[in-house]
């Protein structure tokens, strides 16, 4: 039970991070219809949004203490950050908690970033076919991509949580299970919660607010909307500035979690148009729930005893090739293609695809 639990806990951190991206993923293709594959890299810039806040804070005056030296007898240097000596204590709360800081500022950036973009660049490839709206999006993650690495570096840069948040805790003791000792990190705990929070505001932003439900009408008949002398196109790029916030933030939040580095969009990007295409093109809930599911899948699939189960059925059935069991071995992190293989097989629009989506 014990291992279990803590599958299903690392399969919701990284469904977490996948039901984000592929958020912001849907309600880009849902309201404009341009397949992005730039998402990723607003993923990235978010996480590195947070690095910058943190040397920003840290930016400090030099004094010479004239009673301390160093090892060379000179007067020894006092770093003091700015903003504990603009600030006081309230300084000192602002570097702890860089993190939290890093949201805030992300938020009125990462729009803006998002809607530069579209009215820069996408809007010229709305009536453009998706594979030209695809190498001109994965064009630019790779620009931005070498942007990053040129002003940041090519290391990976760590950022840490609060100390408040550090360390782990005991989750079968919260949830009551006392006999069920599962220890687990405390961030990636608010990681989850965080996402929750964010993806359950998106919903009802959308579900109840007269421009939610302006731009939920968009996306099932653009142009009746427009016939009433609405401008949904207006609409559509703040609702692309909203997306890659909503990328930008799971970055920010995701720095304590795994250093930044320049090709980490990347590393999700792919993965998140996996999540995109079995939810369902277009579908939002789809998008979320085959987020978590997917993530689940994939950390179950890890587990030594599940690869362990599978080699012995094999093994019963005369099956021992020695390339099923490098397959085997990597199971985890093909799961998520084996999975995708067999829902679009099954049903090529998705799990809640609307009818019609990519099955003609």
């Amino acid at each position: 039970m014990d291992a279990i639990l803590l599958q299903i806990l690392n399969g919701i951190d990284k469904g977490s991070a996948y039901a984000l991206i592929a958020l912001g993923l849907t309600l880009i293709f849902g309201t404009l219809g341009v397949v992005n594959f730039a998402h990723g890299a607003l993923f990235m810039i978010g996480a590195f949004v947070a690095v910058t806040m943190g040397k920003v804070l840290e930016i400090s005056k030099i004094t010479l203490d004239p009673v301390k030296t160093d090892f060379l007898g000179n007067p020894a240097k006092i770093k003091t950050p700015y903003v504990t000596e603009w600030f006081g204590n309230f300084g000192f709360w602002m570097i702890e908690w860089s993190v939290l800081v890093s949201v805030i500022v992300a938020i009125p950036v990462m729009i803006l970033i998002g809607i530069i973009m579209e009215r820069g660049l996408i809007k010229h490839f709305y009536n453009r076919p998706h594979a030209d709206q695809i190498l001109v999006t994965f064009g630019l993650a790779i620009v931005l991509q070498e942007i990053i690495k040129a002003v940041y570096g090519a290391n990976p840069i760590p950022q840490s949580a609060p100390d408040l948040l550090k360390g782990s805790v005991d989750f079968g003791m919260m949830i009551g299970m006392a006999e069920n000792s599962v220890i687990y990190p405390l961030w990636r705990l608010v990681y989850f919660c965080f996402s929750v929070l964010i993806i359950g505001g998106v919903f009802a932003f959308l579900r109840f607010t007269t421009f939610g439900m302006v731009v939920r009408a968009g996306m099932a008949d653009r142009e009746t909307v427009g016939l009433l002398g609405i401008n949904i196109d207006k609409r559509f790029t703040i609702m692309f500035g909203v997306a890659a916030a909503v990328a930008g933030l799971a970055g920010v939040m995701y720095t304590p979690i795994n250093p930044p580095n320049y090709h980490m969009g990347m590393d999700f990007l792919v993965l998140s148009f996996v999540v995109v295409v079995v939810g369902g093109m277009g579908s939002l809930p789809g998008a979320v729930a085959a987020g978590f599911l997917l993530g689940i899948l994939e950390s179950f699939a890890s587990m030594p005893e599940a690869k362990e189960y599978i080699i012995t059925a094999l093994e019963w059935v005369y099956l021992d090739f020695d390339f099923i069991l490098t397959f085997i071995k990597g199971l985890d992190q093909i799961v998520i293609y084996l999975v995708a293989v067999l829902v679009l097989l099954v049903r090529p629009r998705g799990l809640m695809g609307k009818a019609g989506m990519m099955e003609e």
